[in-house]
């Protein structure tokens, strides 16, 4: 992650139009739909079931891709307890970046992900941007996009953290995503120890899984 984190912040920061962008369609296509770490909590105790949402907003933008994300425990999901919007974009060459949002009464709109138009009645300018949080991603070679936040540049007081980490691979099937805090001598106060969070593409845009079904 940290030659991840080198390339990005040598680059340049201008953005690269969305329209007729297929890497950033794809990204996009790949990181929207349903998706689960049942498999993952299944094999191994330490991991809880997960059910994770995102799900594009703002589609008339064409300052990148805007996506609303829901994530919560498989037990209780009628309460997340984590509800965001991500802004990705095509920033450099081969560098994509999520920067991550926040809005108030986050609660009152659980289970936006499943509406037609969610979010419709907010705009970028309702929202509060997580500085310091953005993901930057590389395409490898592979064709899964990698990435993660830089340093120590996102804050959290979250049980004695100061700053938090996060690093992400994003596939057709489906993405892992580590989130951690740490505190100021850099040890680990919360997160997943072992590894990140292995989510399951289980609806959604993707060339072997159908699109999910229209909300009743």
């Amino acid at each position: 992650m940290r030659n991840l984190m080198a390339v990005a912040l040598v680059l340049s920061m201008a953005a690269v139009c969305a329209a007729g962008d297929p890497d950033l369609d794809e990204l996009a296509s790949w990181m929207t739909g349903s998706f689960s770490s049942e498999a993952q909590a299944l094999d191994d105790s330490d991991f809880f079931h997960i059910d994770l949402h995102m799900t594009k907003i703002w589609p008339k933008r064409e300052d990148g891709v805007w996506l609303y994300v829901e994530q919560a425990s498989a037990d209780t999901p009628e309460r997340p307890y984590r509800q965001r919007v991500y802004h990705v974009r095509h920033v450099g060459e081969d560098v994509f970046a999520s920067s991550v949002f926040t809005f108030d009464e986050p609660l009152e709109r659980a289970g936006a992900w499943r509406l037609e138009t969610p979010l419709a009645d907010l705009s970028p300018s309702d929202l509060e941007e997580r500085e310091g949080c953005t993901i930057y991603l590389v395409r490898r070679a592979d064709g899964a996009f990698e990435g993660s936040t830089l340093g120590r540049l996102c804050t959290s007081n979250l049980r004695g953290a100061t700053w938090a980490s996060s690093e992400v691979v994003v596939t057709a099937d489906g993405l892992v995503s580590w989130d951690r805090g740490w505190n100021d001598e850099g040890e680990q106060v919360w997160g997943a120890e072992k590894a990140g969070y292995h989510f399951d593409r289980v609806a959604g845009v993707n060339s072997s899984s159908p699109p999910p079904p229209s909300p009743e």
